[in-house]
């Protein structure tokens, strides 16, 4: 999760606004599904083995191994346990510790990748969104397979037996048959009518979290429309004051020029009255010394 904010953290940055929408638009995994993600690609080693014993798991079903089933099912609930510790232990190194809930949930998705081949390649693919559901498991199986006491042997014709006997034997097998026959159609509708109750579960679901994403997609666009209002109220405030700055920088300009020449001007009338100075002094003192020659010229004479 955090990964993927970084990569649209990165794409923004990057200047592709486009490839930064695609990655915030994809779904939020949900706790239990970034857990068993987790698991995936941190422990590759153990995707395998799992799906070795569910193949195994679908083959003893099919056959209808009862000593195998057995074997297999301590088997199944031991890797289950096993693994659904090791994922939360995982959560927590990673900082998001979760709790025995979520336990169950990455639980529930390893008995659905054992019983569902397609749902075995969901999870070893590392990439859910939500957890997967075990709720349609492996079928059921005879209990004389399951079950520790063997099926009871056919008895033995009784010689002599008159066709009266035949006959009531017969209707019983046929009797037992079709009991069987209606057992079987009977498991099969309620698999399918589970099957079908699962799938509408699933899609009330996912209109359901499809209905949140859109909830929160209006929401994200309420939020960056208030924000573009804002951020242009902002940009139209401090274009206005650059205005005014401009305008003020202008008058300062101008005031400076008209300082400028007025300094110039009275740098220019300084000169022109120091050099006016000068030449006032140059005439006194040489209309002193004339006078101090006429005055030396004209005095008594011997």
């Amino acid at each position: 999760m955090a990964a993927r904010d970084r990569r649209v953290r990165d794409a923004r940055e990057a200047g592709d606004q486009a490839l930064a929408k695609e990655i915030g638009a994809l779904r939020r995994p949900s706790l239990a599904a970034w857990v068993s993600n987790l698991l995936v690609r941190r422990q590759p080693e153990e995707v395998q083995p799992l799906l070795g014993l569910g193949e195994e798991l679908r083959r003893a079903h099919r056959e209808l191994n009862g000593s195998q089933l057995r074997r297999l099912a301590r088997r199944q609930n031991e890797v289950i346990g096993a693994l659904g510790r090791q994922a939360r232990r995982l959560a927590a190194q990673a900082g998001h510790p979760v709790g025995e809930g979520v336990q169950r949930e990455v639980e529930g998705t390893l008995h659905a990748a054992l019983a569902d081949p397609e749902a075995a390649r969901e999870w070893a693919a590392g990439r859910l969104v939500k957890p997967l559901s075990s709720m349609i498991g492996f079928p059921a199986a005879d209990e004389s397979l399951l079950g520790r006491r063997p099926a009871p042997e056919p008895k033995a014709p009784v010689r002599g037996g008159g066709r009266k006997e035949e006959e009531d034997e017969g209707r019983q097998e046929d009797k037992a048959r079709e009991e069987a026959a209606r057992k079987e159609k009977a498991r099969k509708e309620d698999e399918a009518k589970a099957r079908e109750a699962e799938e509408q579960r699933r899609r009330l679901a996912e209109a359901r979290e499809a209905e949140r994403d859109l909830r929160a997609h209006e929401e994200e666009a309420d939020s960056a429309a208030r924000a573009v209002e804002e951020a242009g109220a902002r940009l139209a405030d401090v274009e206005e004051r650059v205005r005014e700055l401009r305008e003020r920088l202008r008058d300062a300009e101008q005031e400076q020029q008209r300082a400028r020449a007025a300094e110039r001007d009275a740098r220019d009338r300084e000169r022109q009255t120091d050099r006016a100075v000068r030449e006032a002094r140059r005439r006194a003192e040489k209309a002193a010394a004339r006078l101090e020659r006429s005055a030396t010229g004209a005095g008594p004479r011997g």
